[in-house]
Parts: C-alpha cells; sequence; structure tokens
C-alpha cells in the first residue's frame, strides 16, 4: 500500500476531516482518531483507524496527545480556528517557529475549516449549505423557478473539504521528501468549493451555453431536455445525457422506434435540429416526459443498454452495490493503483462504526507506556472520569 508506514492522528470531527483520514487509512496509512471521553459513535468514516479516547481537558491527556503527535506524520484537525492552541496543540508548538527544529517539524498539520481564515465569515458557524452559498456555486445549481437546490453535503464536505485535505497532506508529504520538514496545510470548505466548481463558475461568467445564462436555462443545469432525469411509469428514474449531436441522433432514434412499437403516435417528434432549436426544447420536454413515463424504468434501461444514446437508470444505493465488485453498500476504496493497491476490499468495508477507545490501551502500549504508567494516567484523568472507576486490566481503554 502506498502510504504504508505514515503515521496520521485524526481528532475525532464530522465529514470532512475523517473522510481526508479514510482516504489515508484506505491506502495503508496508520490511522488513530482521538475521541473524547462518551463521545457518541456515529463515525462511519473509519474504516481501518484504530481510536483512542483521550480527555483533553485535564493536563494528563494533553500530555498523552502531545506524545501522540509528536511521533506522527500528520495531524488533521477538524475544529474551529483556535481551538487546538487554546488546547496547547497548535502547530507551532510541535514546528517551534521557522528555521528551526521544533518538537516534530516533519509533522503535516493539516486543518479544515468552514470559511476562510481572512474572510468577513471567520469567526461563524456553519454547514454545507452555508459554504454552497458563499462560495457561489450554489447560485447556479439546478432546482425549481423560485431557488437552487443542492447535492446533498458532497460538494463543500467531502470534496471541496476532505478530498482537498487529503489532497493537500499528499502534497505536503511530496515536499518533505526535498526540504524534510513538514508545514500547515490550511483548508476552508468555501475555497475548496469553489476549486472543484472551476469549470462552471468559469462557464458562469462568460457567455457559454453550458452555464452562462440564468439558471435553468443552461446545458448543464437542467434546462436542456436532453441532460435530465425523467420519471418513468413506475415512479423510477430515467438520466438521460446525449449532449454531443451524435448521442442525441442515437437517443432519438431508439426513442422514437420504442414509441412506435408501443403504439404511441406523439402529434410531435424531435429531430436532430431540436437538440440546437431552443424553440423546440419546451416540446422535447414533453415529448420525453411523456415517452418515459409510458414504460417502467427497467425496460428503458434494457432498451438502452450497450447503446451510445448516453442513457442510464437511476439506481437506488442497494442497487447500485451490486455493481460493485465488493457487492456492498461501502463504496471500495479508489482510485485503484496497480503496484500499491489500497486495502483489500473485506477490510476497507468491515466495521460501519470504531467504537470510541477501542484502541486506547494498544496505542499507548505502542508509544512506549507501561501497564504502571498507562494506571496512573487513568488516575490522573487522562482518559475521563469514567475511566477512574474501572480496573485496567479490564476497562475498555
Amino acid at each position: 500500500m502506498a502510504l504504508r508506514g505514515l503515521n496520521v492522528v485524526e481528532f475525532a470531527g464530522l465529514a470532512p476531516g475523517p473522510f481526508a483520514g479514510l482516504v489515508l487509512a484506505h491506502h495503508g496509512a496508520s490511522v488513530i482518531r482521538i475521541d473524547r471521553p462518551s463521545s457518541p459513535n456515529s463515525d462511519v468514516l473509519c474504516a481501518g483507524k484504530r481510536s483512542i479516547v483521550l480527555d483533553l481537558k485535564s493536563p494528563a491527556g494533553l500530555a498523552v496527545a502531545r506524545r501522540l503527535i509528536a511521533r506522527a506524520d500528520v495531524l488533521i484537525d477538524p475544529f474551529r480556528p483556535g481551538v487546538m492552541e487554546k488546547m496547547g496543540l497548535g502547530p507551532e508548538v510541535f514546528h517551534d517557529g521557522e528555521g528551526t527544529i521544533g518538537v516534530n517539524d516533519r509533522l503535516i498539520y493539516a486543518r479544515v475549516a468552514g470559511f476562510p481564515a481572512d474572510g468577513a465569515y471567520k469567526s461563524m458557524a456553519g454547514h454545507e449549505i452555508n459554504y454552497l452559498a458563499l462560495s457561489g456555486v450554489l447560485s447556479i445549481l439546478p432546482g425549481s423557478q423560485d431557488k437552487p437546490t443542492f447535492p446533498l453535503n458532497l460538494l463543500a464536505d467531502f470534496a471541496g473539504g476532505g478530498l482537498m485535505c487529503a489532497t493537500g497532506i499528499l502534497l505536503a508529504l511530496v515536499e518533505r521528501c526535498k526540504s524534510g520538514r513538514g508545514q500547515v496545510v490550511d483548508v476552508n470548505m468555501v475555497s475548496g468549493t469553489r476549486y472543484v466548481s472551476s469549470f462552471p463558475l468559469l462557464h458562469a461568467t462568460s457567455t457559454s451555453p453550458l452555464l452562462g445564462g440564468p439558471r435553468g436555462t443552461n446545458l448543464l443545469d437542467g434546462g436542456a431536455p436532453f441532460y435530465d432525469v425523467y420519471t418513468c411509469s413506475d415512479g423510477k428514474w430515467m438520466s438521460v445525457g446525449c449532449l454531443e449531436p451524435q448521442f442525441f441522433i442515437t437517443f432519438i432514434n431508439i426513442f422514437k422506434n420504442a414509441l412506435c412499437m408501443n403504439g404511441l403516435q406523439p402529434s410531435w417528434a424531435p429531430t436532430p435540429e431540436s437538440r440546437t432549436r431552443r424553440e423546440d426544447w419546451p416540446k422535447l420536454r414533453a415529448y420525453l416526459e411523456n415517452g418515459f413515463n409510458s414504460k417502467p424504468r427497467d425496460y428503458w434501461a434494457s432498451l438502452f443498454h450497450g447503446s451510445d444514446a448516453c442513457v442510464a437508470p437511476v439506481l437506488t444505493p442497494e442497487e447500485a452495490a451490486l455493481l460493485d465488485p465488493s457487492r456492498s453498500v461501502r463504496p471500495s476504496p479508489h482510485p485503484h493503483l496497480s503496484r500499491t493497491p489500497p486495502l483489500s476490499r473485506s477490510v476497507a468495508k468491515s466495521g460501519m462504526v470504531l467504537e470510541p477507545g477501542l484502541h486506547t490501551q494498544e496505542v499507548l502500549m505502542e508509544i512506549g507506556l507501561s501497564r504502571g504508567e498507562i494506571t496512573e494516567l487513568v488516575s490522573d484523568g487522562a482518559f475521563g472520569d469514567e475511566a477512574k472507576h474501572e480496573v485496567i486490566s479490564s476497562c475498555k481503554l
């Protein structure tokens, strides 16, 4: 695996931080997640990771955290700006200033925030929909005539946040091979969303027919009837994406023949020119809506399968899992590397959640602490008040 031997400390968080850690773990990195005592067990982005519980409000817990970070290659900070500094775990503690060798000058210190650090919203709380709103992307997304809609929490949390964070970490690791030094990787989800959305944003500020007009009138935002989703007679959906003329002709020919074979004779039928004749678009949309609604989804999926019509059924997560070689609803690691492949599918899909603190004692012994020292840390409150009342040999450390 490409990242075997890489030690990562990930502070438990939501969405982007855990996803960045998951990408690294899938490719062989040893990822230790630091959980709070009595924290909820809800993170599903945990395959290949281990968990240690630390009470970072106690001096003993902070001391263990510093010890873990001092031997790590990567730290993933998911908190709002300033939180790590208040705990005494900011990057300056480990890098110790420019041009000197600190506690861990090789550390890649990766931070995922919501808003740009130098912007007007830097101190605000926020979520995906807020980051999308400030990025400019939400305003050009499809939706109703009244307002745009949003694609779950995919763009900001995972593409602009977690994936950008993992990319920054990998870039910093490559640079470290040259300089021998770590650095801070700063990711904010507003800027990250803008970057992964470079293509639509650049088109939106031009006269391009892709996204240059009012929202909902362009080729890629639901304006074009030949790039949209249609409801079938069973309530399921088909996706149509025949943008190029040759694909559009193939699609229309197959679709027309199917309607004819099923005894449907619409009063209007499209021609190849209907793709570029915008005055035909309302009639074309009605033609496709009525046609798709005449048969169930699987009829259309079978009809278009193997063709160059750029038409595919909209699958449920369970149906899509059946197409994956793992046959699991848990997506397989990607991309695949030929010489250093990611974790085996059985490991990558194992365990939907990771019990907080499951590997605490194991990790502490790995960094050289004896059972006696661990017992002392328990007494000092390093793992929370509950741990004080447990016997070290049987506690869920």
